[in-house]
């Protein structure tokens, strides 16, 4: 016969346990301090292998705790990773990537300007937007996060249609409904960004799964902040992408905060976010995100991997935010203001630059003239848009249109909401024509 429980006991036996202690990840560096990244394990340039594209998963695994890079303190290319790209190929990246940072000074300004309310920069990650594109077939499909103007610059998009839509105007392809910056182009295989964080990984999962099951050649790509992998949907995706093989690409973009937390927040304590495709049996690489040829090469990888049905690929990209989350964010109350000079991977505009001017394919007087260029080129784009009209001045698509383009014929309730809304702006604004 068993005897009575003694919760006394039990109590008392507790008492002298040890007391248990939440741990919450705290970043090294706050504002005002010294910043030292000699901790960070940077690998030489060249130093790692390059499996097969059709290698097993398990021999990228070493390649998730290393770092690849091909560009190195000489400015040259090194290892089996370089893709080895002609002159004119790197000349259009480094365009590209100048044009992006060129786009967001001026949109930066605009909003600043109150020509808009909301803008957000990706000053030293262009190289994960645009040459990662450059490694795609012009067909894949793309679904961005919310900074990956890249992706769209590098596939020919028209920067008045980009601003005409940070504008919310009367020209807006998109009508006004989305945010700032969140856009979406059919014709150039650009998802439509959502505001959401992860749910366009799910989504790439699917299109990856559908191209597969119909035997198209189209994979998908999908680009995601490291914050957002603590989200259940990348969850989700990485399973279904696992079970079925599907052909896509999942693009970690590890720029170390997200709006005011540290990547340890979503686990980058414990191990790196490229680790994780160990968890799921897939093929994982974890990429110097400030490298242009390498992230173009470990894209390239993957994408070539995915079309021989090798199955989906995860890479992260070691990267730093050098400017604010958004407009709406001062990095200054959160993080040390040195982080961004002493960041050991430099700049990856300035660092393809060197390579051209290293290889006798480019000089600072051509980037003098090209980034003068480019920033013509912008603000002739602003000037056109702004035709169009800008944030609060009445010159935007009628308030009818809200209710439209999701039911054939619009129900009689929506015609009625429509007419209210109509006639409140008209009572309020007696000025504006009808709409």
């Amino acid at each position: 016969m068993s005897k009575p429980r003694d919760e006394n006991a039990d109590n008392q036996a507790g008492s002298n346990r040890p007391k248990l202690a939440l741990h919450v990840p705290e970043p090294r560096y706050r504002p005002g301090d010294t910043v030292d990244f000699s901790d960070l394990q940077i690998s030489k340039a060249g130093d790692q292998p390059r499996p097969d594209e059709t290698a097993e998963a398990s021999e990228t695994y070493p390649l998730c705790n290393d770092l690849i890079r091909v560009l190195g303190d000489d400015d040259k290319a090194h290892g089996p990773w370089d893709p080895r790209l002609d002159a004119d190929t790197l000349r259009a990246m480094l365009r590209e990537m100048a044009l992006v940072r060129a786009f967001d000074n001026r949109m930066y300004r605009a909003q600043r300007q109150g020509k808009t309310s909301f803008y957000m920069k990706c000053t030293g990650e262009e190289a994960t937007s645009v040459c990662a594109t450059h490694a795609l077939a012009g067909d894949d499909m793309i679904f961005p996060s919310y900074r990956q103007q890249g992706c769209l610059i590098a596939r020919g998009y028209a920067l008045t249609e980009m601003i005409n839509q940070i504008y919310s105007n009367k020209a807006d392809k998109l009508k006004g409904r989305q945010l700032p910056i969140m856009y979406c182009s059919k014709r150039l295989s650009f998802f439509s960004i959502s505001g959401n964080l992860a749910t366009q990984l799910p989504q790439a999962t699917g299109f990856a799964m559908a191209s597969a099951s119909k035997g198209d050649s189209r994979i998908a790509a999908t680009w995601v902040g490291e914050g957002s992998t603590a989200e259940g949907d990348f969850h989700s995706a990485m399973t279904f992408a696992t079970v079925y093989n599907a052909p896509v690409i999942f693009n970690i973009i590890n720029n170390q905060w997200a709006i005011s937390s540290f990547s340890g927040f979503a686990g980058a304590e414990r191990a790196t976010f490229a680790a994780r495709a160990i968890g799921y049996g897939i093929a994982g690489l974890r990429v110097d995100g400030n490298d242009p040829l390498a992230v173009f090469a470990a894209e390239r990888w993957a994408a070539d991997r995915a079309r021989a049905n090798g199955g989906p690929t995860l890479i992260e990209h070691f990267t730093y935010r050098a400017e604010g989350h958004s407009t709406s964010d001062d990095p200054s109350a959160y993080r040390s203001a040195e982080e961004q000079n002493e960041w050991p991977l430099g700049d990856p505009v300035n660092r393809l630059k060197k390579h051209l001017i290293a290889l006798g394919e480019w000089s600072e007087d051509q980037q003098e003239a090209m980034d003068a260029e480019l920033d013509a080129e912008v603000r002739k784009a602003m000037k056109e848009a702004e035709k169009n009209g800008i944030l609060g001045h009445g010159l935007h698509h009628p308030f009818h249109t809200m209710f439209e383009d999701v039911f054939e014929e619009l129900p009689w309730h929506l015609e009625e909401q429509a007419a209210q809304a109509i006639r409140e702006r008209q009572i309020k604004f007696p000025e504006d024509p009808a709409e």
